[in-house]
């Protein structure tokens, strides 16, 4: 099991309104005169609220539970029974531990087949026509992936809730435990590779100034002073943006200019995020997005596959140590 991924309930998320769609289809005439705003890809509980009966929008919980115990050993557990006990009404479950990732894979979450993804989304009743509502339990990170994986396969019509599942309750949102079905649906793949990147495009960007390496875990974990990977510290030459310092004391998103001064101004090269397993660096790749930066990815193995390899440097910048690399 990818370690990082179990340490994301530090990660609280959330962000800003939006203008949504009409339920019901103008005339012609007065859709040309007033064409039907885009969704966001950041939309408020109040947004989903006056929302949420619209015909083409699909919500979707992605829970993966993260529980620690006394040792610090941490595992996560399928959020399917936490869905079904309690959802947002309306909202279908996202299985990140089942369709969604490759389960023959040696690590978990890894991505699954562009067109195994799309029938698993199109059972959920996802189109190429329809508009898609991403949340979770855990501040997001687990939304993000699968965010971030519809872009991946060519879909853009997806947003995160701001703040997830508390944002909804803490704005007087109902929660419903009756079952969810769709009529399935055909969704296309028109595949865009470059979103992700793998364990050779980073080992040859260490010494490329044209590709920023971003690490995404916390601080204490980038410095290298303790690790839940095979070997501790970060990538050489990547920068650390954890995912913490994205967001307020409220857990809301900050302002775009100060993600803008967090994430760094230069738009010119490609950015490759990371983590542990690529779950929490699909949120600096989401912001990043959201800023107008056109050539991200995400490391799909992160430090879980990058550190297993002894042939792969890692850097340590302890106190006294800085730039150290094994």
């Amino acid at each position: 099991m990818r370690p990082l991924d179990r340490t994301l309930t530090l990660i609280v998320f959330s962000g800003i309104s939006i203008l949504a769609g009409c339920t019901e289809a103008p005339p012609a005439e007065e859709e040309a005169a007033n064409p039907r705003p885009a969704m966001d890809s950041l939309v408020s509980a109040a947004w989903l609220q006056e929302n949420l009966d619209d015909p083409d929008l699909i919500v979707l919980d992605a829970t993966v539970i993260v529980k620690a115990d006394a040792a610090g050993n941490f595992q996560n557990i399928n959020g399917r029974d936490s869905y079904e006990a309690a959802h947002i009404p309306g909202a279908g479950f996202a299985d990140l531990m089942d369709k969604l990732s490759d389960k023959d894979a040696e690590l978990d979450y890894t991505l699954p087949e562009p067109e195994e993804f799309a029938a698993a989304m199109g059972v959920l009743g996802i189109g190429d026509d329809t508009r898609v509502v991403l949340y979770d339990r855990m501040g997001l990170p687990w939304a993000a992936r699968v965010w971030w994986m519809l872009r991946w396969i060519g879909f853009d019509r997806a947003a995160l809730l701001d703040g997830g599942l508390n944002a909804w309750t803490a704005a007087g949102g109902e929660l419903s435990s009756e079952p969810v079905t769709r009529p399935a649906k055909t969704l296309s793949v028109n595949l865009r590779p470059a979103l992700f990147a793998n364990e050779e495009e980073v080992r040859a960007s260490i010494d490329n100034d044209a590709i920023d390496l971003i690490d995404a875990l916390p601080p204490i974990h980038y410095r290298g002073e303790w690790t839940i990977y095979d070997r501790p510290g970060h990538i050489p030459g990547a920068i650390n943006v954890p995912t913490t310092t994205l967001f307020d004391d409220s857990g809301h998103f900050l302002p775009d200019e100060e993600l803008a001064s967090a994430v760094g101004q230069n738009r010119s090269v490609r950015t490759i995020t990371y983590c542990g397993g690529g779950i929490a660096a699909s949120i600096d790749a989401f912001v990043l997005a959201r800023l107008g930066f056109d050539d991200v990815a995400v490391y799909d193995g992160s430090l879980a596959e990058w550190t297993a390899n002894p042939d792969n440097p890692m850097d340590i910048d302890l106190e006294g140590f800085g730039g150290v690399t094994e």
